[in-house]
């Protein structure tokens, strides 16, 4: 999958209308019964500013990404969005509705997968579990098993249905999890870490169900970079409560001085010689060949000149080995200038 060409095409065809409007949203967490931990003498931490002005838009249909290290406020934002928590200030529109005003109205519209989901009944079955929250929508008996097993099947959970939550692994806890939030056909989801805990062909499974949910709006936060830069049409970088970034994955990276590791694979030079001459280099002996490493900036003529250097001293270029920024690259970059 290219997926710098299908971003640029779903963003030229995406719809300008917007699923949600992220709009200046500040969370502060005050302290906790400041005058008794006084009164007993008991250090009163500084409240905490989770999250400072946050403003972005979700297109109708996009996968939008949010990055950041733990403790940037991810999930704090995740669970505004999903009207767990109230904003400090600020708004976020759900389909136009309010998530404060109108927030029994954008629940309907939402669906949302925890990573660490604690809502399910460890005593009952999944199939229960999964009743127990249709009828929290509001679907027949009759409807709700339906599209119940519909999701089982797509989740591969089908022979599970009997078996207690508490009997769960972590990542078919996960696997459930995403099915609830999907149960009631969702205009808007809300993924937390959706691949947290399941092994790479579950993992896998979860990105391809995700790509395949055409129409949905989905706000994707992972600490896998990989599975955002492959899923996401747009990734926002927060830190600190920030958002300090918002493009396609790909641009993104265009934006920063861009290097990449080199490595050049070469026999029948003098060690001694190259080592000398390449002294800022890393050289190493593997066998009867030798492996030279190094950083440039990506399309300078560096690499060209290190070639001609070692091919004058006769060396034999065996392979030329090159790692590309990544998104990993991009996020280190502001977490420094936080």
């Amino acid at each position: 999958m290219d997926t710098e060409s299908s971003s640029a095409d779903f963003l030229q065809k995406m719809s300008s209308q917007v699923a949600v409007s992220v709009e200046n949203i500040s969370k502060t967490y005050p302290v906790s019964f400041p005058r008794l931990k006084k009164f007993l003498g008991i250090k009163c931490n500084p409240p905490v500013e989770a999250l400072k002005n946050v403003s972005f838009d979700i297109k109708e249909g996009e996968i939008f990404g949010l990055i950041g290290k733990n403790g940037a406020g991810k999930t704090t934002l995740t669970k505004i969005i999903a009207t767990l928590i109230q904003p400090t200030s600020g708004r976020v529109l759900v389909k136009g509705y309010d998530s404060v005003r109108d927030e029994v109205k954008v629940r309907s519209l939402i669906g949302l997968a925890t990573a660490e989901e604690r809502s399910f009944y460890w005593r009952l079955n999944c199939e229960q579990n999964m009743m127990f929250f249709a009828r929290l929508y509001s679907m027949s008996d009759r409807e709700a098993k339906k599209r119940i097993y519909e999701l089982f099947e797509r989740l591969n959970l089908t022979s599970l249905a009997k078996r207690r939550f508490s009997e769960l692994s972590t990542g078919n806890r996960q696997r459930l999890a995403i099915a609830r939030a999907l149960l009631p056909n969702p205009e808007v989801l809300l993924l937390d870490e959706p691949t947290r805990s399941l092994d790479p062909l579950a993992a896998a499974e979860i990105r391809s169900l995700i790509t395949s949910l055409k129409g949905v709006s989905i706000l994707l936060t992972s600490h896998n970079l990989s599975e955002i830069e492959e899923l996401c049409h747009r990734v926002a970088i927060i830190s600190k409560g920030e958002i300090k970034e918002i493009d396609t994955p790909a641009n993104l990276k265009k934006k920063h001085k861009q290097t990449e590791r080199v490595s050049i694979i070469f026999s029948g030079a003098d060690h001694y010689e190259s080592l000398k001459i390449l002294r800022d280099f890393s050289l190493e002996k593997q066998g009867s060949n030798f492996v030279l490493t190094f950083t440039r900036e990506v399309n300078d003529d560096l690499l060209g000149e290190v070639l001609d250097l070692l091919m004058r001293k006769g060396a034999r270029i065996l392979d030329v080995e090159t790692e590309k920024p990544t998104l990993l690259d991009v996020l280190e970059s502001y977490e420094r200038k936080s």
